[in-house]
């Protein structure tokens, strides 16, 4: 039984377009959702008008990607692109090996701080090495102008960064923070948090704010409780801390952002269903 040509052209170009999807979006099933999108597309085209099948699934996945970035920017989320966790077991989290597979998520994450034309123009061009004429052509820029937006792209990239030996600096900074509040230690919890900090927690009910490190400090001596049954962790290669109920389940999770050994901002997950699936289950 012979396959459809225009099948078997598709499924050879699948992985690097999902690689593209994910690096675009962060999400592996907002990826996959792209993909099989292109794959509509093409199944609706004449195949005697692409000359670069590869070229075109490209551009294609490029558009869409591009598409729901905006949208997502119309919309904003506060939770992390896509959570990935990895628990504080022996060796400590500061491991090698444990900093290395973040490296990864942690490029993911910087991404998310850009614009969706710049991120387009870098994910392209630098991890794909995809022309900017072909890129110009996507965001409808010219060659001259998709080149200043990836090199806007990628010095932002670059200044995110963090240098060597920086994991295991931050993840101290939050053990100070995580020793602090379970002593309701206000001074020690204020000297770890930056004064403009930002605190922003998912909840079922919808995202709770809270600014300045006055009041952060004192919402952390009033959690000690919760902190007592907090668990460091890696999430998206970023430091954070998982805390556990009493029968084994996730109660919320805590994602730092450390600058300049002071926490600048914290992201919360205390939603349960969504802490469901991530998987969790406390020791």
């Amino acid at each position: 039984m012979s396959t459809d040509p225009m099948v078997e052209a598709f499924e050879a170009q699948r992985d690097r377009l999902r690689a593209v999807a994910y690096r675009m979006l962060g999400s592996h099933a907002d990826a996959e959702d792209v993909v099989q999108e292109a794959w509509l597309r093409l199944s609706r085209q004449d195949p005697a008008t692409i000359h670069n099948l590869g070229g075109w699934l490209t551009t294609v996945v490029g558009r869409i990607s591009l598409d729901v970035l905006r949208a997502r920017q119309a919309r904003p989320e506060t939770a992390l692109p896509e959570f990935v966790v990895t628990l504080d077991d022996s060796p400590a989290p500061d491991d090698d090996a444990a900093l290395a597979d973040s490296v990864g998520l942690a490029l993911l994450v910087v991404l998310e701080s850009l614009g969706p034309s710049e991120r387009l123009a870098f994910v392209l061009h630098d991890l794909f090495a995809v022309p900017f004429d072909e890129i110009g052509q996507i965001l409808g820029r010219s060659t001259a102008a998709t080149k200043m937006l990836a090199s806007r792209a990628r010095r932002k990239v670059r200044s995110s960064e963090p240098p060597a030996g920086a994991g295991r600096e931050q993840q101290g900074v939050v053990r100070a923070f995580l020793a602090a509040a379970r002593g309701g230690d206000f001074e020690a919890l204020l000297r770890v948090l930056d004064p403009e900090v930002k605190l922003t927690v998912d909840t079922p009910g919808g995202p709770v704010v809270v600014l300045g490190a006055t009041k952060v400090a004192a919402g952390a001596q009033l959690a000690a409780g919760a902190a007592t049954n907090g668990r460091l962790a890696l999430v998206n290669g970023r430091p954070a801390v998982v805390s556990w109920r009493p029968d084994g389940t996730a109660a919320a999770m805590l994602v730092f952002t450390v600058v300049d050994r002071r926490i600048t901002e914290i992201q919360g997950v205390a939603d349960p269903a969504k802490l469901t699936k991530l998987g969790l289950s406390g020791v």
